[in-house]
């Protein structure tokens, strides 16, 4: 096996996320193209764990960092395709969503404004079925190219998944996400470019833009908010270690320089806690927590 993207053993994963916390990859990949990452998949033995990462922006990497081999595909497979005749747009998993709901907007396309709140990349709203502003991510998709650990690639229709909120089942035998086909429709009026540059004010002005987090920690439990709930509680600036909760978006957790994933994680069991102990109300992360404890 001679990959030609980069292929680097003990990488540091911690650069690569949001948090800027966790221990290393046992093997990073970073395919150069779409042939290099099936020639790669179909050479590796059945059994070697993968993990899949995008921008890092909805995942917790513990330091005792990721066994087997992580393959990053932000930066690599991101092109996007407009088809206005079609009415679809066509983004690879590597593509960042603000880009793909600036691209549509550009193209004076609505249905994907939502997009521009989600500090990820497609392959990880689709593995998550992501979400903002209302709006989330397989509702608006037609069909998703996947791939399979033996390399082979397909275009499955969206029913073909179960998706849920903020979970997603994939079929058996599919290793993950290559892009994803979107249903759009002409923003008469510009309506929704409108919309969206509102929605994205509100969110610099509400939200710790900027800081090292993850996003949204905890999903919003059935008729009610995680934020309201933590706030209610007196937790906004809670400090475990290197890791406080917001006192601008109490669903945030930021990282000081030093922190480490166990504060992080610390931190989150603290807030579940109080939470449940004061409202009764069980909170469940909505970021993915992945690797092994130091």
């Amino acid at each position: 096996m001679s990959p030609r993207g980069r292929w680097q053993t003990q990488a540091p994963l911690a650069p690569l996320t949001t948090w800027r916390v966790g221990g290393p990859a046992e093997v990073l990949f970073e395919p150069a193209d779409r042939a290099d990452l099936q020639a790669v998949l179909r050479a590796l033995p059945a059994d070697t764990p993968l993990t899949w990462l995008g921008l890092g922006s909805n995942v917790l990497i513990r330091d005792g960092g990721i066994r087997g081999v992580v393959i990053r595909l932000a930066n690599t497979l991101d092109a996007i395709a407009v088809d206005r005749a079609g009415a679809r747009l066509v983004a690879e998993a590597g593509a960042h969503c603000a880009r793909v709901a600036k691209v549509a907007r550009d193209a004076g396309l609505a249905a994907l404004g939502f997009l521009a709140g989600i500090p990820g990349s497609i392959g990880g709203a689709l593995a998550m079925n992501a979400g903002a502003w209302g709006g989330e991510t397989w509702p608006e998709v037609e069909a998703a190219e996947v791939i399979y650990r033996d390399g082979r690639t397909e275009w499955l229709p969206a029913d073909a998944m179960r998706y849920a909120y903020r979970e997603v089942q994939m079929p058996a035998g599919v290793a993950g996400f290559l892009a994803a086909r979107f249903r759009v429709r002409e923003d008469v009026n510009a309506v929704h470019a409108t919309a969206t540059r509102d929605s994205l004010a509100r969110r610099k002005a509400s939200q710790p833009v900027g800081r090292p987090s993850a996003g949204s920690t905890f999903r919003n439990p059935p008729g009610d908010h995680a934020a309201r709930l933590i706030e209610a509680c007196g937790l906004k600036g809670l400090t475990i270690g290197g890791a406080s909760v917001s006192t601008q978006h109490s669903n945030f957790i930021l990282t000081a320089p030093g922190a480490r994933a166990a504060d992080v994680e610390a931190l989150m069991a603290e807030i579940r806690q109080r939470v449940a102990a004061q409202t009764g109300v069980s909170l469940h992360p909505e970021v993915r927590v992945l690797g092994e404890a130091a």
